[in-house]
């Protein structure tokens, strides 16, 4: 064993070039890896102090106990706390102070009259809490509001908005209000709770502005005198409190706050950067297994005479095994260090890009260290295992063959296994996508599927390279015919470097498709379900924003242009015990402005006890017109209505529709989200918009948009997410473009004799140059074209699956013009993976190259 250990750690220390691109592969896969578990923690551990300090006075928090949630909403909407019970919490021994905390959308206009975020962090508007410790925001700059119109904002929001100590701005409530900045504060010593924006307002004025009627709270927060415990504290408050409401300690608040941040955003950001992590590193696989596969073959006679003397199969193996091992472990520990630095560099860039990332230490912790480390060791050793089984296998009579060169070509066994594996795929996922609609099967396929791709890789590579190469026998003459003749010259090898850019481009591909598909989708649905003239909208992706003032849709509708203005407001409300999200409109409006579908019965007469159900839910509910469905509103009150109509499409309209007047006795903070817009016969869509657009100034300066506009804005955060998926696959792609450099480095070295021979017979170094880089293009479209089909199939398969298992209707689109982009890039990349080797390979001196070994 110390033999082969010494024999290993010679090799590796006489042929260090053989293994760079092994040892940047495992580097890059666990340097992202690593610095995405670090970010994570740093970002759990940020958001938990810095609640934990904001809310560090506030010893209990007195709310509703039951909440209302919504499918695909993380945290529910509770009703609001009597503010007169804060007298009665006064009066428990124990309390210091209590205080309302009244709580509302509310988001700022800028100084250059754009709104202050509202394209993901909730805009939060609320009354300023004059006890300092129990305000989670502390006055850095300025006041306190004293007077109705004077606001707090909070540092963040303001420097956003090019806002200062005496700025008059416009804060939608959603109803405009004059307000003037008469202070800045900080939430938890940052210039905001991440990118959440608040402004602090006068009690009066956010009873006024932000309840559905004085005397209403979100809590009440509560500090205790000296000596009295968190949880002492909630047990006297607790027989004091009426029914539906309890008592929380402000750790358990904080902790909520934390939790709430790390479920809706860091375990998806996470999740999200850890998936990309794992096709980073099974690129990584087959880079670093067509590595070792190729050392092998080159060191066929230097095992055989290992083995002729004396070595058994045992060490030879293990001599292998023990340099992948030593490369495993200097690149896992080099990415360990690159890792931490990537999170301390991102932690220092997102704020700077508007990105939630609050200042503090980084916290690296032992998972976060030990997994990137044991990952990489097991992805660089499983990679390096079968290439040095292999290699023991070596016969000792291989040590008089006079070449070593791997001309391994595709088993009949492979092409069977291969084939039924790719049967079994398209079946399963066709079974997930048409006769049993499930995302899980049709996942199950399109893994099934991957695995096709790869096994079948060597026997598809000879006829895909023939045909790809082609047209180089007529454009490059002889040395396109040597680059074709190269690539063919091993399958194995061609179709093991191809995929791991095969599986680059397959997922950029995927995801290229299903964006265009969503994309394609949001259109469809604004054709078919919108017949208005233009919309008067919010923003559309992410939480953030204050929704449109109810009085909007009226104003626009006196407009002489104007046939129908339709506001759809959003509440919750329980409908026969299941959280559902209800369209709040006057629904004869909403039939004129929106293609409904078939309706069955009537919208005209909802009243204050009808309710419209979509036909899906109508099924799903077993409701029918006349039965009666009973609701439970977040006040508290239940309340039977009776169904009124079905109609069919509810993409935009919702699946529960009432009227405002039904709504109004229940409502919060009231909003519409949408205000659909009709012109009258003869009213050009430009003049209609700009007479829409003035009385939409006076209302916050929303958004006024045409059909076409307003389908594309909605789609808007698509392309936000291809970009980061683009910029995220691209390290996959850079460890295959390290792939394909490192093969045809080490092919180089294997035909040093072949290519002293062409020398020596007339080709010159610039034809020797072309040849090597023609033949990277070669491998690089083969592995381009199979990710292009690959990726287009299970970009189809995803849709189809996801518009079968869900009721919204999807469109499947596939976007040409950005798969030619892809198609190029990677051909390109082929290309740029070429220019090393074909460089090493034209400074060969030709007497030296025609008498190596």
């Amino acid at each position: 064993m110390n033999a082969s250990l010494r024999l290993s750690l010679s090799s590796l220390r006489a042929h260090k070039r053989r293994f760079a691109g092994t040892f940047f592969a495992v580097f890059l896969g666990v340097a992202f890896l690593t610095g995405t578990l670090v970010m994570g923690d740093t970002l759990r551990a940020s958001f938990g102090s810095m609640f934990g300090e904001a809310t560090s006075g506030t010893d209990a928090v007195v709310r509703s106990a039951d909440a209302i949630t919504t499918p695909g909403e993380a945290q529910g909407v509770r009703r609001p706390v009597d503010t007169d019970l804060v007298r009665a919490i006064e009066r428990v021994a124990g309390v210091a102070a209590a205080v309302p905390s009244i709580q509302g959308a509310g988001q700022l206009v800028g100084a250059d009259g754009q709104p202050v975020g509202g394209q993901g962090p909730p805009t939060l508007a609320g009354n300023w809490i004059a006890d300092p410790e129990l305000n989670p925001y502390r006055l850095a700059e300025g006041r306190a509001p004293v007077k109705s119109g004077e606001v707090v904002v909070n540092r963040g929001a303001a420097k956003r908005g090019g806002l200062k100590l005496g700025d008059t701005t416009t804060l939608r409530t959603p109803d405009p209000v004059k307000v003037t900045v008469v202070g800045l504060a900080t939430f938890g010593g940052a210039d905001g709770m991440a990118q959440v924006t608040f402004t602090g307002m006068t009690q009066a004025d956010a009873e006024k502005y932000l309840t559905a009627r004085p005397g209403e709270a979100a809590s009440i927060q509560v500090r205790a005198d000296p000596g009295v415990s968190q949880r002492a504290l909630v047990d006297r408050l607790t027989p004091v409190l009426p029914r539906g409401d309890e008592a929380i300690t402000g750790q358990e608040s904080a902790q909520e706050n934390t939790d709430m941040i790390s479920s809706q955003f860091l375990t998806i950001f996470t999740t999200f950067l850890l998936v990309f992590s794992g096709v980073a590193l099974l690129v990584a696989t087959f880079s670093i297994h067509n590595t070792f596969a190729i050392v092998v073959a080159q060191r066929t006679r230097e095992n055989a005479l290992l083995r002729a003397l004396g070595a058994s199969r045992r060490q030879v193996t293990a001599s292998t095994l023990v340099e992948a091992s030593v490369v495993a472990v200097t690149a896992s520990l080099a990415g360990l260090a690159g890792g931490i630095g990537i999170a301390a560099g991102l932690q220092a860039l997102f704020p700077a890009i508007g990105f939630p990332f609050p200042e503090g230490d980084l916290v690296i912790k032992t998972l976060s260290l030990v997994l990137p480390l044991a990952v990489g060791f097991v992805v660089c050793l499983g990679s390096a295992l079968l290439p040095a089984v292999r290699a023991g296998r070596t016969a000792p009579l291989a040590a008089l063959r006079e070449t070593a060169v791997d001309a391994s070509g595709a088993s009949r066994l492979r092409a069977v296994t291969g084939t039924g594996l790719a049967v079994v795929a398209v079946t399963v996922a066709l079974v997930g996508v048409l006769v049993s609609p499930s995302v899980w099967l049709a996942g199950l396929g399109a893994l099934l599927a991957l695995v096709a791709f790869v096994v079948l890789g060597p026997v598809a590579s000879t006829t895909a390279v023939r045909l790809l190469g082609s047209p180089l026998d007529r454009l490059r003459g002889v040395t396109g015919s040597l680059a074709r003749r190269n690539a063919l010259r091993s399958p194995k090898r061609t179709a093991a470097t191809a995929s791991a850019l095969m599986i680059g481009v397959a997922v950029v591909s995927l995801f290229t498709v299903f964006g265009a598909s969503l994309k394609a989708t949001m259109d469809q649905t604004v054709s078919r379900s919108f017949a208005g003239d233009v919309a008067i909208s919010t923003p559309s992706f992410g939480a953030g924003g204050s929704g449109l003032s109810p009085r909007l849709a009226p104003a626009v509708q006196r407009l002489p242009e104007v046939e129908t203005a339709v506001g759809l407001g959003r509440g919750v409300a329980e409908v026969d015990g299941k959280g559902r999200a209800l369209t709040v409109t006057d629904p004869a409006a909403l039939a004129r402005t929106f293609d409904l579908g078939t309706v069955s019965g009537s919208l005209r007469d909802l009243g204050t006890d009808g309710i419209a159900v979509t036909r899906t839910e109508a099924d799903r509910q077993g409701l029918a017109p006349g039965d009666t469905a009973r609701l439970t509103f977040t006040d508290g009150k239940k309340q039977n209505f009776t169904v009124r109509a079905v109609y069919g499409q509810s993409e935009l309209a919702g699946d529960y529709v009432i009227t405002r007047a039904a709504w109004a006795p229940h409502r919060t903070q009231d909003s519409d989200t949408l205000v659909a817009v009709s012109f009258k016969d003869g009213v050009s869509t430009d003049a209609g918009k700009a007479a829409v657009q003035k009385v939409a100034d006076q209302y916050g300066n929303p958004q006024v948009q045409t059909r076409d506009e307003y389908a594309q804005s909605s789609a808007g955060g698509i392309d936000m997410m291809l970009t980061l998926v683009y910029a995220l696959l691209a390290l996959a792609v850079l460890i295959a473009l390290l792939g394909i450099a490192n093969t045809l480095t080490l092919a180089v070295h294997e035909r040093t004799r072949e290519l002293g021979l062409l020398r020596a017979v007339g080709q010159t170094r610039p034809q020797l140059r072309a040849m090597v880089r023609w033949e990277s293009v070669l491998v690089a479209a083969f592995g381009t074209v199979g990710g292009l089909a690959l990726g287009a199939f299970l970009g189809w398969v995803l849709v189809k699956a996801s518009n079968g298992a869900s009721d919204s209707a999807f469109a499947f689109a596939i976007p040409p013009l950005r798969l030619v982009v892809v198609a190029l890039v990677g051909l390109a990349a082929g290309a740029l993976a070429g220019l090393r080797p074909a460089r090493r390979a034209a400074r060969l001196d030709v007497l030296r190259a025609i008498a190596a070994e």
